[in-house]
């Protein structure tokens, strides 16, 4: 099935875009989950996802001490160096998230549960259980992790970033979705997302943004490394990544879709995401996730020099499941996002 985009109607695609999607031949790339908001994410085959998002996606946040506000890799890049890693455990080990950091910082790994019980949920809700502020909004709760063992991730965590920190676990409090436009009555969970549990990249999308990159190399601070360096998809930090539509910008007119694993499904089977909103960039994408090092322009300035202030679309879930590399998109409404 084709469908042609009213160009027109979208003034922040309308350089890059050519109008037409082929919506029959597209598939998952890749998934990532970021266990700690904006440290390093992780690559996986598949993932569960209920309503909240992907499982173990951005459940921990780091905040700052003083006054519980999330910080973020915005203000220190070098939070993107900071590598979690989810340990599924065994008889002998207990699953845990795992988290690392650079060898030349000198602070050592350390693990928290990765799943807490409620023996250690009600040791932590005696310990602190505070009110998260993000986006000026205080009303996310969440518990001060404590390490397996060793020295605590707020110690670790506070010498890694120079500032007194904690490295904190959702509660269990809902916390709602704020609403948009199409969906003022939104009611939808999330964790420790900015908005919303789910977001959606296409690779088309990214390699549009990566040729006017090559095209501005030398002028608006684009250095002459971009001619050949590429612009990573992880920088933008989608959850699911796309492929097959022929053109970029495909997200932002697919408003229902859902994703099995034939490429022949039920048409009453009911949709699985419904893309709610775009989403503006922000300073984070120009940090490289590799070294911790921020781009004076790429990709920022390349979006404000071709009027392209949103990449990728957020999303809802509509049930719980599991989502692999591989597995067929199907659209089942398209529209404006």
């Amino acid at each position: 099935m084709s469908y042609r985009s009213p160009v027109s109607d979208v003034p922040a695609t309308q350089n890059l875009i050519t109008g037409e999607f082929d919506t029959s031949n597209i598939r998952v790339t890749k998934i990532l989950i970021h266990p700690i908001k904006s440290c390093r994410g992780i690559s996986v085959q598949q993932a569960r996802f209920t309503l909240e998002g992907f499982e173990y996606d951005r459940k921990w946040c780091i905040i700052d001490a003083r006054d519980n506000s999330v910080v973020t890799a915005r203000q220190f890049s070098k939070m993107v160096l900071i590598y979690p890693r989810i340990v599924l455990g065994s008889s002998l080990e207990p699953e845990c998230l795992e988290v690392s950091f650079p060898e030349s910082s000198g602070c050592e790994p350390f693990s928290v549960p990765l799943n807490p019980g409620e023996e250690e949920i009600r040791h932590l809700r005696r310990q602190v259980h505070l009110g998260v502020s993000l986006w000026r909004k205080k009303d996310i709760d969440g518990y001060i992790c404590e390490s397996l063992s060793g020295r605590s991730p707020s110690t670790i965590l506070s010498e890694y970033l120079e500032r007194p920190v904690h490295l904190v676990f959702k509660g269990p409090r809902p916390r709602v979705c704020p609403p948009t436009s199409r969906f003022p009555k939104l009611d939808a969970p999330s964790y420790f997302q900015d908005a919303y549990p789910l977001l959606i990249m296409s690779e088309e999308s990214v390699a549009a943004v990566q040729g006017q990159v090559r095209e501005m190399v030398g002028s608006q601070g684009v250095g002459d490394e971009w001619t050949e360096r590429e612009l990573e998809i992880e920088r933008f930090r989608p959850n699911i990544v796309i492929k097959g539509a022929g053109s970029p910008f495909v997200e932002d007119v697919i408003t229902e879709m859902t994703i099995t694993s034939e490429k022949q499904f039920d048409d009453h089977e009911p949709s699985l995401v419904q893309l709610v909103c775009k989403c503006t960039r922000c300073t984070l994408p120009n940090v490289d996730t590799m070294t911790g090092v921020r781009d004076n322009a790429v990709p920022l300035q390349v979006f404000d020099e071709v009027s392209l202030p949103c990449l990728g679309c957020n999303g809802i879930l509509a049930r719980e499941g599991v989502v692999k590399v591989g597995d067929w998109v199907h659209v089942r409404q398209t529209g404006q996002v």
